[in-house]
Parts: C-alpha cells; sequence; structure tokens
C-alpha cells in the first residue's frame, strides 16, 4: 500500500470515529502529559488502531489520539510520540503530522523535554522554540516529493509560526510566568552528550538540547501547517557544572513543570481559537 493510500486510510479510521472536529492539535512530549486532565474528554482512539501509526516505546508515550475539549474549545492531543532512536523511520514518526492535515487542523503545539545548555537559565524553565539546528541523520521529506501535497524544497526561513509565538507570549504575560525563548537542536540520541559535545552545541548556538520535535516542525512547514514548540528544561547540560544525570529527577522536573506548561497551551489555545 502507498503512503498516500495508508494517509487516506487513516482519515477514513479517524472520522469514522468522529475525531475530525477540532482545528489545534498538540502532540506531548516525555513526562508532559497532564494537559489531557484539563481536557474533557469526548474521545480516545489508540495508535494501534489507526492505519500508519506506529506505538511507542518510550515510558510515559501512551500512544493514543484524544479528542476533547479544553475550556470549551476542540483540541486533538496527541498522547505519545515517536524518536529516531527508537528505530523508527522519520517517515513512522512525522505520519501523524499527514493524518492531522487531512483532518483539518489548522494550528500545532509541539512539546518536548530539552537539555539546558543556557547557563543564564535554570531546570524546570519553559522555552519556546524560536529556530532550531537539525543534526540529526535522516529527513522525513527525503526520497521522491508529491507536488500535490507539498514543495520539492520547503523553505524555513520562519519554521515557527510568528502568530502562534505571539500567543504563546501573550499567554505567559497573562499568568506571569517567565517564557525562555531560543535554539533547540535536534541530536539523534539515544546517550546523552558528553562534555565536549555539550560545548560544541552550545558554541553553534543552541540553548537547549533533545532527541525529537525539529521532523515534526520539518513536516509541519511542508504541508503549510503552522507550528510552535514549547521545552521544558529537565537538567543543566552546562560543561563546567556537568553531573551525572538523574533520569527519575528528569521526570520529577517535568512533572513539576507540567502545571506551568499546561497553563501556559490553555491560555494560548483558548485565544488563538477565538478567531476560529
Amino acid at each position: 500500500m502507498s503512503f498516500k493510500d495508508t494517509i487516506d486510510q487513516a482519515f477514513s479510521t479517524l472520522t469514522r470515529a468522529g475525531m475530525g472536529s477540532a482545528k489545534s492539535a498538540v502532540i506531548l512530549g516525555t513526562g508532559l502529559g497532564q494537559l489531557l486532565e484539563e481536557i474533557e474528554i469526548i474521545k480516545i482512539v489508540e495508535y494501534s488502531s489507526i492505519p500508519g501509526f506506529k506505538m511507542p516505546t518510550v515510558v510515559s508515550h501512551e500512544g493514543k489520539m484524544v479528542l476533547g475539549n479544553l475550556d470549551g474549545h476542540p483540541i486533538l492531543a496527541l498522547d505519545g510520540r515517536l524518536h529516531y532512536y527508537e528505530g523508527f523511520s522519520m517517515k513512522d514518526i512525522t505520519f501523524p503530522l499527514y493524518v492531522l492535515k487531512k483532518l483539518g487542523i489548522k494550528r500545532l503545539f509541539v512539546s518536548n523535554a530539552a537539555g539546558n545548555l543556557n547557563p543564564a537559565w535554570n531546570k524546570g524553565d519553559i522555552m519556546m522554540v524560536e529556530d532550531h539546528i537539525n543534526l540529526l541523520p535522516e529527513n522525513p521529506l527525503r526520497g521522491e516529493n508529491d507536488h500535490d501535497v507539498g514543495p520539492r524544497w520547503p523553505d524555513m526561513f520562519e519554521p515557527y509560526d510568528s502568530d502562534l509565538r505571539a500567543a504563546i507570549r501573550q499567554a505567559a504575560s497573562g499568568i506571569d510566568l517567565t517564557l525562555r525563548k531560543g535554539v533547540y537542536v535536534a541530536v539523534q540520541g539515544p546517550n546523552l552528550e558528553t562534555r565536549a559535545e555539550y560545548s560544541m552545541l552550545r558554541n553553534m548556538g543552541a540553548d537547549a538540547v533533545g532527541m525529537s520535535t525539529v521532523p515534526e516542525v520539518i513536516v509541519a512547514n511542508y504541508l503549510g501547517l503552522p507550528v510552535c514548540a514549547l521545552s521544558v528544561l529537565t537538567d543543566d547540560c552546562d560543561p563546567t557544572r556537568l553531573a551525572p544525570v538523574n533520569i527519575k529527577e528528569i521526570m520529577a522536573i517535568a512533572a513539576k513543570a507540567e502545571g506551568d506548561l499546561t497553563s501556559l497551551l490553555k491560555q494560548a489555545i483558548a485565544g488563538i481559537s477565538r478567531h476560529d
């Protein structure tokens, strides 16, 4: 079955399940599922029942699509994403984007947990991604291009939509949240970086490092789908004060920051959805 046929099958499955009424969607990152508790759930569809969707293997990525109302605004939430380090292809990782676009999604918010490379910032801070550096070894658009879907050479002049970033800034101001703004660098993983690698990434201009998000952002731009990304900074990656990473601590910091991230997304989505 062709890639396009699989998209069509996934679309048919989800429309039959009544999942096509939202204009906003959010991809929830590692340890950042608290937003689901704020959603008045209408319908849940497991990835395993959607053609073309693969099940995540990382703990805290449940692998389900949730349709619900967030403060009265319809939203689709993807609870779980795929990572390149899990062994998935870039097409697998970004396949849901094609389906979201076909479902009529008009804007996408992406969240992730990332390492903090900026010595002026702290663990637990939230960073709005303003630009990125892609160090992943594969591109989700590699291969034959379907010009009916998107351009051969998508422009990445402004990969993170200015209107969505403005909505996030306004929401942060409304809840009195200190919002960091910076550059996210995507690496392959799954190992964390060495002291020398952290120095290199910081010298390249990165403020945060992670193992996701960029493939989805590339495809969102290819599809003409406005996208914004938020990183919870869960560990310090300053090579001058590096310490062994404690995964339990990282998850605890992500969980602690979830409240602020949830409030931020609620305010931003409510603000921009009023114009639908």
